[in-house]
């Protein structure tokens, strides 16, 4: 027998603000993405913006803010990643074609709010946006390849964020529904599976990694918790009208895999544990797969000093949106200690004690297939709904040989340790349905804006410094990938 169940889906994942380019073609709008600059991992990308006297100016990515009086602004003298992308925009074809090519049962991609509705707020969506995703679910649909579609992916029109305060205004709610009915009715019979919010949790990610006695952490909190209960809603209401406009749909959550364990087996590092992953992560998937908030809810809003404000019906919009399966981003572990520590790592947003049993990339993450085991057994007995891996790989330096060839063995290894754990969780009695690597394609990387952070299993020809011919090539990690599928995850040599 297989170790992988019979219609196991396995492919890779992109997000379109990461990938799709032409960011202004075809009236698309601006999102936050195409203000940002690009980074390293020692460095962090900026976002920048233009005050009243023309004068521009930025801010870091994360922890930032621009003065009173500025507005968002792309700045001549500033390079932005995110504006060309690998340009899928024009190449989906090609792309789709190589998908095809290593056999791809799944493609998990994004929809760019702005590209339909430049502001969000319109009435009517962009026929040019429509026909692009319409044309993108046929190509896919041509080759067999099942979509599954993140609505929001770290891709709000710039003018919900700067205008009307981003998801802080309950309004978002409403705008976000609307693009949702478009979407529901736009792609009935091409479209069946669908995630509402990429990394729904990350407006936790100040809980997981900044004390709580850190200068604005509390009020990043009180912030993020309000924003979350509004995503929570927008979130519930797409699950519950879904099936009206199409009963084979299926939506789905989506969270940023925070897994962490104790650094020792002193109690107050299990409970510092503990509290960390309610915090960062069973806190989300509790609600919309649960459809109420959970017993430490009210805890965990006093220790950040946190009031979440509530209409009368919210929680039972929550009770009638409860999501049908759950999929989540798995990268690597942490470790968290009362204890000070000499070694500390970063990476992925994060920083932390270095866990002494594991290796590290040269950005910082760990690699832990058994952590992944250990997640998807953890996951799996707390929900007991299907699961989905769908993002997980390795971003790594690339060498093109003369010869044009790419020998990424190091990506191999790490995706099939990965493989193998899935294969084991399985074994173990765990539901899970598919497996999407993340940037099957190389695409620009979210945390740092760099092109050669590459995680693909096929190179694009473009560089940090905007140069390149976006050609694309297979690497060594594409045809592996090809076997690994056509065997159903049997043959991992």
């Amino acid at each position: 027998m297989s170790r992988f169940p019979k219609g196991f889906y396995w492919g890779g994942a992109t997000a379109a603000n990461q990938c799709e380019g032409a960011w202004n073609v075809d009236g698309r709008g601006p999102a936050l993405t195409d203000v940002t600059t690009g980074g390293t991992v020692n460095t962090p990308r900026m976002v920048t913006y233009q005050m009243p006297d023309g004068s521009f100016g930025k801010y870091a990515q994360w922890g930032g803010k621009k003065p009173e009086g500025a507005k968002f602004a792309c700045d001549p003298n500033e390079l932005y990643p995110n504006h060309d992308g690998i340009d899928f925009y024009h190449h989906y074809k090609e792309d789709i074609a190589l998908f095809a090519e290593m056999g791809f049962k799944m493609y998990r991609l994004s929809v760019s709010w702005s590209r339909l509705f430049p502001k969000g707020i319109e009435d009517e969506p962009l026929k040019e946006g429509v026909e692009f995703y319409r044309n993108v679910f046929l190509e896919l649909k041509k080759y067999n390849i099942e979509p599954l579609v993140t609505i929001s992916h770290y891709d709000t029109p710039l003018y919900l964020v700067e205008e009307l305060g981003d998801w802080s205004n309950r309004d978002l709610i409403k705008y976000f529904d609307h693009f949702t009915d478009v979407l529901f009715e736009e792609y009935k019979g091409l479209v069946k599976y669908w995630l509402t919010f990429n990394e729904i949790n990350c407006l936790m990610m100040f809980s997981m990694f900044m004390p709580k006695d850190a200068p604005g952490a509390k009020e990043s909190a009180r912030v993020g918790l309000q924003q979350l209960h509004h995503q929570f809603l927008a979130s519930a209401l797409t699950v519950k009208k879904a099936k009206s406009f199409d009963p084979n749909y299926k939506v789905g959550c989506m969270l940023a895999g925070m897994a962490s364990y104790p650094l020792t087996c002193d109690p107050d590092d299990v409970i510092l544990n503990m509290t960390k992953m309610q915090e960062g992560f069973w806190y989300c998937g509790d609600v919309m797969v649960h459809g109420e908030y959970p017993y430490y809810a009210k805890r965990m809003w006093a220790d950040f000093g946190a009031e979440v404000k509530m209409e009368p019906g919210d929680e039972q919009i929550l009770k009638e949106g409860k999501v049908e399966f759950f999929t989540f981003s798995y990268y690597q572990t942490g470790v968290t200690t009362t204890h000070k520590t000499d070694e500390e790592v970063g990476g992925n947003l994060s920083r932390g004690a270095k866990n002494p049993y594991l290796k590290y990339s040269d950005w910082g993450w760990s690699t832990d297939p058994q952590g992944l085991r250990y997640f998807l057994n953890e996951i799996y007995a707390r929900y007991r709904i299907p699961l989905m891996v769908v993002e997980n790989g390795l971003g790594a330096f690339d060498k093109v040989e003369e010869d044009g060839s790419i020998h990424d063995d190091y990506r191999i290894d790490y995706l099939r340790q990965h493989v193998d754990a899935m294969a084991d969780a399985i074994a173990d009695g765990v539901d899970l349905q598919a497996y999407t690597t993340w940037g099957c394609i190389d695409l620009v990387s979210a945390g740092t804006g760099e092109m050669r952070k590459r995680y693909g299993f096929i190179y694009v020809d473009k560089h940090d410094d905007g140069t390149g011919t976006m050609a694309r090539s297979r690497k060594d990690s594409f045809f592996w990938y090809k076997k690994v599928i056509a065997s159903n995850g049997d043959d991992i040599a």
